[in-house]
């Protein structure tokens, strides 16, 4: 069997230590330029190279996200930044690339690194692939749209050193491959150049011409109905089915997701594949928690996307764009002081005597309750209301480093 890769997103700093402490074997990341994820946090210089180094002495990649389809006026920008990215200290170990300037120029000035095909590349079929190859590529990410035996084709037909990485969790985008002109049509702002507004997750309604201004709903409830709006992609029943398809990297959507649910998310596959790995037995006797888990984190309704067939009715949502979640993330641990009080900075509001949670990386939950809170400077608080305060919480239970925190609705 292929080695196996759990790709996690990150979209800052905070993230990607979450990722790595809670079972990613790899990293993908933005930097400030030439990202989808325009309106992400993203990396400065000096973040991506301490994420990096964090990442690479933990025995975790890292990737940089260079996925925009390049105009002329960025080609030169590109450069520059390639060459920046290929001389840090420790850099980045692949670029995602999409666009065939932007790879030609990285594989110019920094010929050494390996370079991953977007899925924005719109990789259909195994000859895409071997012409990647060809080209130098290491790595393709497999178009949205492609089946599972459709995969295990390209798997037959490529060669053995080339890597299939695929989408296994996170939202769906409702165009081929990501290629969407709405948010350019109706903001200006350009989803292939990282700046998606995300208007298919709008209310919409039907206007009859001779009738301008007259919105007549198309009512699926008395909440409005969201005409373009999928479902979450969720395969962490299917496991057995994406390794035997030659899959090499399974990737997970969503960097512009909070820590919560990248913890989440990677601890719950982490744990699926090494239980498949170990025995199919004691991975289909965990499924209740990998389901009762991966629920805990934003989700919209899930499904199986395009990999058992092209998707029908019950993969489009028609009555909610909201997300659901199980769980509220109050915080990452940052340390602890002499008397055992746990440092972080709050991410939201609870209050002493609560009911909280510690989420820890080796799949273990321990219920706590919150004793007391102090402000940093000993000042004692009943609750902790403003956004990012940083304080001090007496948990009954201790909580270490890297451990999160958070509120779970039964």
């Amino acid at each position: 069997m292929r080695k196996t890769e759990l790709l996690i997103p990150a979209g800052s700093l905070e993230v990607l230590k979450t990722a790595v402490i809670f079972g990613a074997d790899a990293v993908y990341i933005g930097g400030e330029a030439f990202s989808l994820r325009a309106k992400a946090k993203n990396f400065s210089p000096e973040e991506m190279e301490e994420g990096i180094c964090f990442a690479h002495e933990r025995g975790v990649k890292v990737y940089v996200t260079a996925n925009i389809f390049a105009h002329h006026s960025d080609l030169e920008q590109a450069e520059k930044y390639f060459k920046e990215l290929g001389g840090m200290k420790e850099p980045p170990d692949a670029l995602i690339i999409s666009d065939p300037g932007l790879f030609s120029i990285a594989r110019d000035v920094c010929p050494e690194m390996e370079i991953h095909i977007s899925t924005q590349a719109n990789n259909t079929n195994y000859k895409t692939y071997t012409f990647w190859h060809k080209l130098g590529a290491k790595r393709v990410v497999c178009a949205r749209e492609l089946s599972l035996p459709e995969i295990k084709k390209i798997r037959e037909h490529i060669p053995e050193d080339m890597e299939i990485e695929a989408f296994i969790h996170g939202a769906m985008c409702i165009s081929y491959s990501g290629r969407c002109l709405l948010s350019n049509y109706m903001t200006g702002r350009d989803a292939n150049r990282g700046a998606c507004t995300h208007p298919c997750r709008w209310k919409y309604a039907v206007m009859e011409e001779s009738r301008p201004g007259e919105y007549l709903p198309v009512f699926e409830n008395e909440r409005g109905t969201f005409l373009f709006n999928s479902g979450d992609l969720c395969m962490i029943e299917h496991i057995p089915e994406l390794l035997d398809a030659g899959i090499d990297s399974l990737k997970v959507e969503g960097r512009m997701k909070a820590a919560l649910y990248v913890a989440t998310v990677a601890r719950t596959y982490r744990r699926a594949i090494d239980d498949y790995l170990e025995s199919e037995d004691k991975y289909r006797n965990h499924m209740e928690w990998y389901k009762r888990e991966i629920g805990k984190c934003t989700y919209r309704r899930f499904t199986t996307g395009f990999y058992f067939g092209k998707p029908g009715a019950e993969s489009q949502i028609y009555d909610s764009s909201t997300y659901q979640s199980e769980a509220v993330y109050l915080g990452m641990a940052e340390g602890t002081d002499e008397r055992g009080y746990v440092y972080l900075e709050q991410k939201n509001k609870f209050c002493v005597g609560d009911a909280v949670e510690i989420m820890k990386p080796d799949g273990r939950n321990i219920p706590v309750r919150v004793e007391d809170m102090e402000d940093e400077d000993g000042n004692p608080m009943e609750s902790c209301p403003h956004a990012r305060q940083r304080f001090y919480v007496r948990l009954s239970e201790g909580a270490e480093r890297y451990d999160l925190l958070r509120m779970v609705h039964v």
